[in-house]
């Protein structure tokens, strides 16, 4: 795991320390952002469904608590006495459009509405790039009108706009790329997915160390210019280039007009405007290069 010091983010000392409830921490970027956050001097408390399953969390100095997003009853114990709730849960990959409704819209409300209620001070969802929806490839800016066309994005989206509306909750949503690095094979488990996509489409990317960056920036910026950012590395590589880096060969291109879902790509403007924020690895050769792949 690439570990990144207040320096290296050039963000200074931490504000001060907070106290955390994530959601996801037992998933591919929730786990490596807990931990990050830990390393950075915060306290994290994971919302785990069977602690059984978490407990490698807990050797991170993380602490579990038992609920879960379908049970708003069961999430007021794990809000108490929270600063911050970082929303990472979704469910994606294998969700039918029922469930990924369930999971990422109602089980947000819930815990929004949980977190309102407990007085929680700030809450940032961790949203999608895939909630623009297919515009040709063109950078996509966080003003832009969005219109997803699967189950995960548009439910990510109406989770968004729901908490936008809410009084009383200071919301802010990340909208992430492809990510990748750390040793997780996101790369090489989506091959069998875009072996059918055009080999010259582009895609977004985000390093989970550039993730977990630019979250904990918008935990030390109480004011954040604006609530809603792209978080981005700084290039987007073709996909016979992505699939090059773990020894595939190129997709075939036999399915370009299903491949137009994700064609989107993340303007990163805003996020290094308002937050500063610069990726520790700008492109996926950098990452190759390290060893953080």
């Amino acid at each position: 795991m690439a570990v990144f010091s207040n320096a290296g983010m050039r963000t200074g000392a931490i504000v001060r320390p907070m106290n955390i409830l994530m959601t996801g921490a037992t998933g591919k970027v929730g786990s490596r952002l807990a931990k990050r956050l830990v390393e950075h001097g915060h306290s994290v408390r994971a919302l785990v469904r069977d602690p059984a399953l978490a407990a490698e969390l807990t050797d991170h100095g993380i602490t579990l608590v038992t609920g879960d997003l379908l049970q708003a009853a069961s999430l007021s114990a794990a809000v108490a006495g929270v600063d911050v709730v970082v929303h990472c849960a979704a469910f994606f990959r294998g969700a039918t459009p029922e469930e990924a409704h369930a999971v990422n819209e109602l089980g947000t409300r819930h815990l929004a509405r949980s977190a309102r209620d407990a007085a929680v001070a700030r809450f940032l969802f961790m949203s999608t790039g895939l909630v623009y929806g297919p515009n040709g490839g063109a950078l996509a800016h966080e003003d832009d009108a969005c219109a997803p066309v699967d189950a995960y994005p548009q439910s990510k989206l109406a989770a968004e706009r729901m908490l936008l509306e809410i009084d009383g909750l200071d919301v802010g949503i990340l909208r992430l790329p492809f990510v990748y690095g750390d040793g997780d094979p996101h790369i090489r488990d989506v091959v069998p997915f875009m072996r059918s996509f055009p080999p010259t489409q582009r895609m977004s990317i985000g390093h989970h160390a550039d993730v977990a960056q630019a979250v904990i920036r918008w935990l030390d910026t109480p004011s954040p210019g604006h609530r809603i950012y792209n978080v981005v590395d700084d290039d987007a590589p073709d996909l016979a280039t992505l699939f090059a880096s773990v020894g595939e060969p190129p997709p075939n291109g036999t399915d370009s007009e299903r491949a137009q879902a994700f064609a989107a790509r993340l303007d990163g403007r805003r996020i290094r405007d308002d937050l500063g924020f610069r990726p520790l690895f700008p492109t996926l050769a950098d990452a190759l290069a390290a060893g953080e792949a």
